[in-house]
């Protein structure tokens, strides 16, 4: 059973960063994929950033160059470095395990095959 529980939302002006942190406890460091999301209101969980356990990192389009994904195995933590903000990251953010991972697939950038999720932190960029 994988758990997961994130922090470090909060409040920034535009052109800011925050470092948000997923505590994981239950997954398989040797095989995974990890993932981070995020949600606003009316609209479908979007995908950030996705790391396995390859060393492979994929980010959306609207995050490249700005956020950077990282997971610390000797403290089973999870971070999302994200700078530049903007008010279009305003959004819950979400830290989810897909597990199993199967070989021979690239973490994905979408929810489906993530099982295990956080309860989510916010982040808000003010203009």
């Amino acid at each position: 059973q994988v758990q997961l529980v994130e922090s470090g939302g909060g409040s920034v002006q535009a052109g800011g960063s925050l470092r948000l942190s997923c505590a994981a406890s239950g997954y398989n460091k040797r095989r995974y994929c990890m993932g981070w999301f995020r949600q606003v209101p009316g609209k479908e969980r979007e995908g950030v950033a996705g790391m396995d356990s390859d060393g492979n990192i994929r980010y959306s389009d609207s995050v490249k160059g700005r956020f950077t994904a990282s997971i610390d195995n000797a403290k089973n933590t999870l971070y999302l470095q994200m700078n530049t903000l903007s008010p279009e990251d305003t959004a819950m953010y979400y830290c989810a395990a897909f597990s199993p991972f199967p070989y021979g697939l690239t973490c994905p950038l979408r929810t489906g095959g993530y099982t295990y999720w956080g309860q989510g932190t916010p982040v808000t960029v003010a203009s």
